[in-house]
């Protein structure tokens, strides 16, 4: 007999089925119960409660009239195995049963997972025959779970972001005519702004040794290493773990405001930077820096409004629920943060900002911020 096992199970959401019921509760269909992984998501960072996702699979051909009798059969198990409190539907239609583990509240994973299985697999061995027994695979995923930091890869579990993975059509379609406006606006005003970014480069040649361009590993979305442009704003050969301390410390809302002056009460940023050259202060404070980002934007990597990507070693440093910024939009070369305020708002404050533009993204939105940009830019609030 083939014995139940623990394994990472990659599979994807699909279209919305028609819900039924066992008994008198109901099974959730697919779309809903998608939808109900991701408010379990979103609980368990509030909550710093884990949850555990038990996906149920029956061969390997789930479609098969033998396989959907045992299907509805391990409904009907996992309806009694469960509490009501737990979240039981469809993860993929008529394919693989979903079960939700809510309130968790020991720290052990190890002995949550061998309470639930041994538990799980007694029921089964003695609801189902030995045939309909064998069949079946199952496998667990928690939440919070580990990210890979090194390998640039984001989730090591795509299980448990099905809503991401795959998003409805209408979602999808927007997405997809997003980034046609990416590719369209940006590849104009590549060219439009082309004596601008060949000023600039002169510029930097005649005032500082070394490259026009800095390129660095920065993170795009669902954790997706790719090197982002920018116009070389700082001295050669540099010690970047002064930075390096200083995110550190703003992510745990430890950093303090530099700058500080009697007009201003500074703002969250390194300043007075030895390593910056006298052109790259300019450049930073129009933000002229990040115009060769445009590339970016045309590749893929980047959309022209979102969140601003993050450096690697920020996302080691990352609370749980400040994953999102990174895994529910695409970054931008600006976006609501830059638009409000900048580097005047604390950490936590611009990781609500770029939630907020992904909950409530719309084409409009987008362009909301692109013609509120250029005025953030002559302002320069937050900008040093």
């Amino acid at each position: 007999m083939r014995s139940l096992r623990v394994e990472n199970f990659p599979g994807q959401g699909h279209q919305i089925s028609d819900s039924n019921s066992v008994g008198d509760r109901d099974v959730l269909a697919e779309k809903a119960f998608t939808r109900m992984i991701a408010i379990e998501r979103k609980r368990s960072e509030r909550s710093k409660e884990p949850f555990l996702l038990m996906l149920v699979e029956v061969g390997s051909d789930p479609e098969s009239q033998e396989n959907q009798r045992v299907l509805e059969s391990m409904l009907a198990v996992l309806r009694g195995s469960s509490r009501e409190t737990d979240i039981l539907g469809w993860y993929k239609d008529r394919a693989v049963i979903g079960v939700v583990f809510t309130g968790l509240i020991v720290t052990d994973k190890s002995l949550i997972l061998t309470t639930i299985l041994t538990r799980v697999s007694s029921v089964l061995r003695h609801e189902l025959t030995f045939d309909q027994f064998n069949r079946v695979s199952l496998s667990f995923h928690f939440f919070p779970d580990d990210w890979d930091h090194s390998s640039g890869q984001g989730p090591t579990n795509v299980a448990l972001y099905p809503d991401l993975v795959n998003p409805g059509s209408r979602r999808r379609g927007l997405l997809h005519f997003k980034r046609a406006i990416d590719m369209a606006c940006s590849a104009v005003g590549l060219v439009v702004i082309a004596p601008l970014l060949l000023a600039i480069a002169i510029a930097i040649k005649l005032t500082s040794n070394g490259p026009v361009f800095f390129r660095q590993e920065r993170v795009g979305q669902y954790g997706k290493l790719f090197k982002v442009y920018k116009f070389r704003s700082m001295y050669t050969n540099n010690d970047h773990s002064v930075h390096k301390d200083y995110v550190m410390q703003l992510i745990a809302n430890q950093a303090k405001r530099n700058g500080a002056s009697a007009k201003s009460e500074g703002v969250y940023k390194l300043t007075n930077d030895s390593r910056i050259t006298p052109l790259g202060r300019l450049l930073r404070r129009t933000s002229f820096d990040e115009l060769p980002q445009i590339l970016n934007v045309l590749k893929g990597e980047m959309s022209l409004v979102g969140p601003r990507p993050a450096i690697p070693y920020e996302l080691a440093a990352y609370q749980t629920w400040h994953r999102r910024r990174i895994l529910d939009a695409k970054p931008g070369i600006t976006g609501l943060w830059q638009v409000t305020g900048r580097s005047l708002v604390r950490f936590d404050d611009m990781v609500r900002l770029d939630l907020r533009y992904a909950t409530s993204w719309s084409l409009w939105l987008d362009l909301l911020i692109l013609l509120r940009t250029p005025m953030a830019v002559i302002k320069g609030a937050g900008a040093y």
